[in-house]
């Protein structure tokens, strides 16, 4: 393991919910911001934005369950609603009664899932705002991979299989090619995700995860609805370059939220902000904040 990612698993605990473990770390002081990442990578896609993040918020960063450094089981029904169960057991344990949340991906989805349970009195926390960022809020106008369809629209057999046969390159050529085109992931990076993603056997259950994606038009109308009545603060961020979820995500967003507040960074930025332009993602979610 390289040492960077020994080191990143280091600062880490393991939090138990039943019989499986969560990984999770705290960092900086200040009011309560928690990250969530998103498929097929882990809580290490923040880590260009997390020291200075830390400078004025309290993080709490994980990985969720069944990604990164989080138990993934094989024979386990892989929902919103258990990730959004162990979120709140680990919020609870923490006495974090409150905070902010910026969200990526397949973690918009997870909060959307929150900001449900928050309306239905179900989480043991008050979300104070959220940041999306590059993420299928709407699934009507999400645009997946061919990977993603190959992998998770077929029956779970097929999927199973395919993750037994699926390359390093495969993947790093479906991520690559959903960032802007003068911001294309280093070797490095890619590596590093590589090996977190094959920490105990994940490679072989990317199918089970990448299920809940297409799951959430079961889901679409109530979280549509939360996002519509919430009182916190709500804020879509926006690589524009992003062929799953860029610009056409953010004119949805306007058109479905009331008031919205949407910030585009420059235009050949793409699905991983986070990682291809960290400045521009601090100062976007740091005016966001100010205006609170």
């Amino acid at each position: 393991m390289k040492q960077e990612i020994e080191n990143w698993k280091a600062k880490g605990k393991f939090y138990q919910v039943g019989k499986y473990k969560s990984f999770y770390f705290q960092e900086g002081k200040g009011e309560d911001l928690l990250l969530i990442h998103g498929y097929p990578y882990n809580s290490f896609e923040w880590n260009e934005i997390i020291p200075e993040l830390a400078k004025k918020y309290r993080l709490t960063v994980l990985d969720l369950f069944g990604l990164g450094f989080s138990d993934k089981p094989q024979n386990y029904k892989y929902t919103f609603e258990s990730q959004c169960e162990i979120i709140d057991s680990l919020l609870a344990e923490l006495g974090i009664h409150e905070t902010h949340i910026f969200s990526h991906d397949l973690g918009v989805s997870v909060v959307q899932e929150l900001l449900a349970r928050e309306i239905e009195s179900k989480n043991s926390f008050k979300i104070l705002s959220s940041a999306f960022m590059n993420g299928g809020l709407f699934i009507d106008v999400y645009k997946p991979r061919f990977i993603q369809r190959l992998l998770s629209q077929t029956p779970s057999i097929i999927g199973k299989f395919l993750t037994r046969l699926i390359s390093k390159k495969a993947i790093e050529k479906s991520v690559s090619e959903v960032f802007g085109p003068n911001t294309k992931p280093s070797q490095e990076f890619l590596d590093k995700q590589w090996e977190i993603l094959n920490y105990n056997q994940g490679l072989h259950i990317v199918h089970l995860i990448g299920k809940m994606v297409f799951d959430k038009k079961y889901y679409q109308d109530r979280w549509i609805k939360a996002m519509q009545e919430t009182r916190a603060a709500l804020i879509y961020i926006c690589g524009p370059a992003d062929p799953n979820s860029g610009l056409h995500m953010a004119k949805r967003y306007e058109e479905l939220i009331p008031n919205p507040q949407v910030i585009v960074l420059s235009k050949n930025i793409g699905h991983w902000p986070q990682v291809e332009a960290p400045k521009e993602v601090l100062s976007a979610y740091g005016d966001f904040r100010s205006k609170l």
